[in-house]
């Protein structure tokens, strides 16, 4: 999986004696992000991860579809839930990052391995970033809703028929779809530029969550035309992932995760004096055990 790169490169460095240079961008092309998605497929095919975005998808879905049974309509949200993806998926993928960086190095990587993200110097940074990037999902989707209330007031469609005659046959539906398309275009241009690096910078220098923000707008800043394509691709591919019932996103999203990952190491020059991290081996770990696995320092506080 090494590569070498060539290229145009821009330091960025850090004024101050003694201060870590900062990361060095490089300015990529279009074919970088085909390399990056080849990448991002050949680890989900190496540790395929479609049943743990299983179950973090359809336990939010049966929330949904118990709203609607209940009688409160959620046909408005749908779509900008469904948008809502590209915002949160950034921070979902950490753990997928995790296991493309061990791939990366040589070691073998399985689900399990996902969890050592939270064992992370920079996990509060991510944390922190993470919780960022909520706000700015919550907020789209009260956004998203008052479009819709301003538009279409608070009478809601009886059926999924009825709303999409509502909004794709009337002025006032064409006029929600150009709106409302517009502001979330603003909200995912905002998410890009602030994370489309950062967790994995998080994850493999352990910078701090301002550093990884500001390094990201940067290399947005020096590559607009491939970052914008690559929000384009995260987008298209997310709405394919949501047409058969969300079944799409248990692929969609490992493969966007673990390119992520990849995306960063093209933009990204890899540090020189970064020193080799060999995974140590795990030990197997039963499944009558489970769920007691996931919190392993419990056990040996025990013992």
């Amino acid at each position: 999986m090494a590569r070498s790169y060539q290229g145009n490169v821009s330091s960025m460095t850090q004024s101050g004696q003694g201060a870590a240079p900062a990361p060095v961008i490089r300015t990529i092309g279009l074919s970088d992000l085909h390399h990056a998605l080849r990448l991002g497929w050949e680890d989900f095919k190496a540790v395929p991860s479609h049943a743990i975005v299983l179950c973090l998808i359809y336990p939010v879905l049966g929330l949904v579809l118990a709203r609607t049974v209940h009688g409160y309509s959620v046909l408005p949200l749908l779509f900008p839930l469904a948008a809502g993806f590209a915002l949160l998926g950034p921070f979902a993928a950490i753990g997928l990052y995790e296991m493309s960086r061990r791939r990366e190095d040589g070691g073998e990587a399985s689900a399990w391995d996902a969890m050592e993200v939270f064992r992370s110097p920079s996990f509060g940074a991510m944390l922190g970033v993470g919780t960022l990037l909520f706000a700015l999902f919550v907020t789209w989707i009260a956004t998203a809703q008052a479009i819709y209330t301003a538009v279409f007031g608070y009478e809601t469609a009886a059926n999924i028929p009825d709303f999409a005659a509502r909004v794709l046959t009337t002025q006032q539906g064409w006029w929600l779809i150009v709106v409302g398309c517009s502001v979330g275009f603003l909200f995912a241009l905002v998410a890009l530029c602030i994370s489309v690096i950062a967790f994995p910078m998080m994850l493999d220098r352990h910078a701090t969550a301002g550093e990884a923000m500001v390094t990201s707008m940067r290399a947005v800043a020096q590559n607009p035309v491939p970052m914008a394509a690559w929000g384009l691709i995260v987008a298209v591919l997310l709405v394919l992932g949501t047409i058969p019932f969300f079944l799409g996103l248990a692929v969609v999203i490992p493969l966007l995760g673990h390119a992520t990952w990849h995306l960063y190491r093209e933009v990204i020059v890899k540090d020189p004096n970064a020193r080799p991290v060999i995974p140590e081996p795990r030990e197997r770990k039963p499944a009558a055990d489970f769920p007691a696995n996931l919190f392993p320092w419990r056990r040996s506080d025990r013992g």
